[in-house]
């Protein structure tokens, strides 16, 4: 314990202060003065859906969005806390919204759109030299899709396969990421405008 005299007073009177609560503040006056900011982490989770165009049959690293000529990449807003800033993704789910289908789909993720192909049913031209890091974040991959009778659904964390926690940082002009969603395996019992939900935790730094 520390004794202090109460500011202000010429009273002999004492104040009693926890050393821990003095240390805190000392240490908190320490950071002001060396321009030092202690920032925790903020956990959020966003979710973006889509109808695939699934014209055909998907073959093995076929790209997957809404359409077949006109797709794009999945778009996940305010990832980082301010523009240009970081964090980690530490969860991944997809749902697709047909029964019985179990490929394994890779998520690629970039702080920017890429440049490779993004089509529907096309063949995935990724990673692009133009793409490469810092645009590029790295791939998060899912175990096979799998159901309990309801939609097709994957989902991975730092407890299960899929490169997860994965460290990112937003471009200098922008809060967002950029998925582009690329099968690992073909896939026959698809339904055209079936809805595929790909949801991203992260934890912003």
């Amino acid at each position: 314990m520390t004794e202090i005299k109460r500011p202000g007073s010429n009273s002999p009177e004492l104040v009693i202060v926890p050393d821990i609560a003095l240390e805190a503040t000392q240490q908190a006056i320490r950071n002001a003065l060396e321009g030092v900011v202690t920032v925790g982490f903020v956990l959020k989770t966003v979710t973006v859906a889509k109808p695939l165009a699934a014209a055909g049959d998907y073959g093995a690293e076929d790209v997957m969005s809404e359409g077949a000529t006109t797709g794009s990449a999945w778009q996940f807003a305010n990832m980082g806390r301010v523009n240009g800033g970081s964090g980690y993704i530490t969860k991944a789910s997809i749902i697709w919204a047909t029964t019985a289908l179990t490929p394994r789909i890779t998520l690629l993720v970039f702080n920017a759109a890429p440049t490779s192909v993004i089509n529907d049913n096309v063949a995935s031209t990724a990673v692009l030299p133009a793409d490469k890091p810092p645009k590029y974040q790295g791939p998060i991959d899912l175990m096979a899709l799998s159901d309990l009778g309801g939609g097709s659904e994957a989902t991975v964390s730092p407890s299960t396969v899929g490169n997860l926690p994965l460290g990112f940082e937003c471009a200098a002009d922008s809060r967002d990421l950029f998925v582009l969603a690329v099968l690992r395996d073909a896939v026959t019992g698809e339904a055209a405008g079936a809805v595929m939900t790909i949801t991203l935790t992260v934890e912003q730094t």
